[in-house]
């Protein structure tokens, strides 16, 4: 579980080569990824900041609030200034009214700023910078709760060296996007990356997460959910993220057992529970930190306090070979056949032949 807030510049250059879209696209990703046991807020600034979605506080991230807030972010406007202060005093005030109303998921926050532009309206660097470390300094002592700011440059005109430094000076991640090249949704895998690394352990292991029940589009109607759980190489420390498995299953056999309603208050509930992990303490050394700065933004994205490998964040690549897997699971190498052929045994025998010949099928072939 997290608290998130996506804070989105909408100011007048956001409609140069396309960044407003970018960063729609961008925003819808992130709150489409989020489940019911996460908080959520979006932010919109230019002159002056506000929060969007008819909201003045972080949300549980259901259905019915996510596409709420969808419709929201796609009718944002570009139109303005552009006030970092304002933007980032609206989130933080946000996040500072949902913990103290108990409304808070309870486990760590991520703030994602993103911007194509220079400050031009209210406080400058110096004092934004300020002001996001004593408010995160604040969080931490006043609510024993851990921020991580994620900053992203859309554009060679955009105030890298600001945005940089905020997050450099808050242990966070800036990230720049070129306007030609870049591609924001791949660029923010290091927000990803960072919450998939705290699932990796901390009593995480066994986790899944369950999304709200909803209906399938074949057969129409049909009520059902899908559960996914991480998957990490841990022979390495911290666990390599790699991947996510996934099922879909219809509701009717949890409505039978539970006695409860897909669409009911309680079979939600059981869902939240279902999708809150222990909420992990997220200590990443400086080089783990500087990794996942390369990861979204090459060697220019690092803040330059470490000198090593990035060993355990991204893989160490070998000549003429990937050291990503290529084969997860064995059943792909039978990818496409038939079921005799994948597997053929004599009757009451438990080795699979090479072939099924007529006599092993009609002797108790499986």
């Amino acid at each position: 579980p997290k608290d998130v807030v996506l804070v989105i510049d909408v100011s007048g250059s956001m409609k140069d080569y396309g960044r407003m879209d970018i960063a729609k696209e961008a925003a819808i990703t992130i709150v489409e990824t989020l489940t019911v046991a996460d908080r959520v807020a979006v932010v919109s600034f230019s002159s002056r900041a506000a929060q969007i979605g008819g909201f003045n506080s972080l949300i549980r991230a259901t259905n019915e609030n996510k596409e709420r807030l969808i419709k929201a972010i796609k009718n944002l406007e570009a139109n303005g200034a552009t006030n970092f202060y304002d933007a980032f005093n609206t989130a933080f005030n946000a996040l500072d009214k949902t913990i103290r109303s108990e409304s808070t998921s309870g486990c760590n926050i991520a703030v994602l700023f993103m911007t194509d532009g220079r400050i031009s309206e209210g406080p400058g660097a110096n004092e934004v910078i300020k002001l996001v470390n004593n408010r995160t300094e604040q969080l931490s002592a006043t609510f024993n709760r851990n921020t991580t700011l994620f900053t992203f440059s859309l554009g060679q005109q955009a105030d890298h060296a600001a945005t940089k430094s905020i997050a450099c000076s808050t242990n966070g991640i800036w990230t720049p996007v070129d306007d030609f090249t870049g591609d924001l949704v791949t660029a923010m895998s290091s927000y990803y990356k960072l919450f998939a690394l705290g699932l990796g352990e901390g009593g995480n292991e066994d986790f899944t997460a369950w999304v709200e029940p909803y209906e399938f589009t074949n057969p129409a109607g049909k009520m059902g959910t899908t559960v996914s759980a991480p998957v990490y190489d841990r022979s390495v420390k911290p666990p390599l993220f790699l991947g996510v498995v996934a099922v879909d299953s219809y509701m009717d056999a949890l409505e039978q057992v539970l006695g409860e309603d897909a669409t009911s208050s309680t079979m939600m509930q059981r869902f939240v529970m279902l999708s809150t992990a222990i909420c992990p303490k997220l200590e990443l050394t400086e080089c783990e930190l500087d990794a996942l700065r390369f990861l979204g933004g090459g060697e220019e994205a690092t803040c330059g306090v470490c000198n090593s490998t990035y060993t355990g964040i991204i893989p160490e690549t070998c000549s003429f070979q990937s050291d990503l897997p290529n084969n997860l699971f064995h059943n792909t190498d039978t990818e496409g056949k038939k079921y005799e052929d994948r597997a053929c045994c004599e009757s009451g025998g438990i080795v699979p032949s090479d072939s099924c010949s007529p006599d092993k099928l009609s002797g108790g072939a499986i």
